[in-house]
């Protein structure tokens, strides 16, 4: 008798996982300086179904499909616009211009790629992330920030907003 309760809450719990998709939101930003290009190389790595139901509310009257190959040219606006509005990177105290160069999908996440040049050195990097923030109240932002080999990291819980990483 005990082990088909076992079985039932297994097969439960299995169920509710599949439909309530993930159980952590989480999104994870990483961040390069490129000495040699004199560069930051930026990606943004988000839940699909998540990504997906924010840009769907954002934008209501178009089709939101990240994964349909033949949607791309018409998304990559929408993942550009939307983490520009929620990603700001500062160097060494000036914000800088966020370059969009694409976006991919890596098994169930979206990742955006963005660069920005001129970039010599840098000794200070702060960063402002609040992405899926007004959708999701338990999203966690993972931050990986990586300078002249050095890796530093940070995690900001909503509401928490800014993170900073001294080299």
């Amino acid at each position: 008798m005990a082990a088909l309760i076992y079985k039932w809450l297994i097969g439960f719990a299995f169920v509710g996982l599949v439909y309530n998709h993930h159980p952590i939101f989480v999104s994870v930003t990483e961040i390069e300086h490129n000495a040699n290009d004199k560069t930051l190389e930026i990606s943004c790595k988000i839940f699909t179904d998540d990504f997906e139901d924010v840009l769907r509310k954002k934008n209501p009257a178009k089709k939101v499909d990240l994964l349909d190959i033949k949607y791309k040219s018409s998304m990559s606006p929408l993942v550009n616009d939307y983490i520009q509005k929620h990603l700001s990177i500062f160097t060494d105290g000036k914000q800088v211009r966020l370059q969009f160069l694409g976006f991919e999908q890596d098994e169930e996440a979206i990742v955006s790629y963005f660069e920005v040049k001129n970039i010599e050195k840098v000794k200070k990097i702060e960063v402002v992330n609040d992405i899926l923030y007004e959708e999701k109240p338990q999203q966690m932002e993972i931050i990986h920030v990586m300078v002249n080999g050095e890796r530093k990291s940070s995690r900001l819980n909503n509401p928490d907003t800014k993170a900073s990483f001294l080299f």
